[in-house]
């Protein structure tokens, strides 16, 4: 197996790992932890999950990054960059950075002391924010996959 094909290989298992992470967060978790009963409750629950996956989603958008970059690289394809027909590659580039900042500035340096300092009436706020800046983010990188199998596989609207 050349370099390349380890590359994408490392780069689509990274992808399902770190997505598929944010879809079962998305769909399945923040919708038991509204079930919760108080803030408290859902807090504690959310630090215990949210310490066991920060250090994988870190991981695998580490490794999306490394090979996505290195394909480009070795692709020599920086001018689809400048290409409308592209607009997948720079959504890519986008959700990348999106939850790079927020898995290694935002959420280590601020969220976490946040989260307990907050009260009550501000937990409730936060969860909804939270929420809902998930759902964007999943629909935003399920959009962002979909252009990407499509445009790689020769699709260009």
């Amino acid at each position: 197996m050349n370099e390349f094909v380890l590359a994408r290989v490392l780069h689509v298992l990274g992808v399902v790992l770190w997505i598929g992470g944010v879809a079962m967060v998305t769909t399945v978790l923040i919708p038991a932890m509204a079930q919760m009963r108080s803030p408290a409750e859902r807090r504690e629950f959310f630090q215990r999950v949210e310490s066991r996956f920060a250090p994988q989603a870190r991981l695998t958008t580490l490794l999306v990054g490394v090979s996505g970059f290195y394909m480009v690289h070795i692709l020599g394809a920086w001018d689809r960059f400048t290409q409308p027909s592209y607009w997948w590659m720079h959504a890519m580039v986008l959700i990348w950075l999106l939850f790079s900042v927020m898995l290694f500035v935002i959420e280590p340096r601020v969220l976490r002391r946040q989260v307990t300092d907050t009260a009550v009436q501000d937990a409730e706020e936060r969860f909804v924010r939270m929420r809902r800046m998930h759902r964007i983010m999943l629909a935003l990188s399920l959009i962002t996959v979909a252009g990407a199998v499509a445009g790689s596989h020769g699709w260009m609207p």
